[in-house]
């Protein structure tokens, strides 16, 4: 069972849940759940993490941000 877990974005907070089983240092894909839409997140060259196939409504900063999150829980 996944637990949610929260962000503070722009004043306002948010719950996602992390759908990937496992996460290392390996891990180069992380799947989540954001408002019930399901988000593709892709460590980039650089190693930060990015969303896959996101839109202007998709809140890109909110998604950069989540991955910033993940990677400091899970010391990536």
């Amino acid at each position: 069972m996944n637990l949610p877990m929260r962000i503070n974005f722009d004043e306002k907070d948010y719950t996602y849940t992390i759908l990937t089983k496992g996460i290392t240092k390996d891990t180069s894909t992380i799947h989540i759940n954001l408002n019930d839409k399901d988000y593709q997140l892709v460590c980039n060259a650089k190693g930060d993490w990015d969303a896959i196939d996101e839109t202007v409504s998709d809140h890109p900063g909110l998604l950069k941000a989540i991955g910033r999150n993940i990677k400091l829980r899970y010391r990536l």
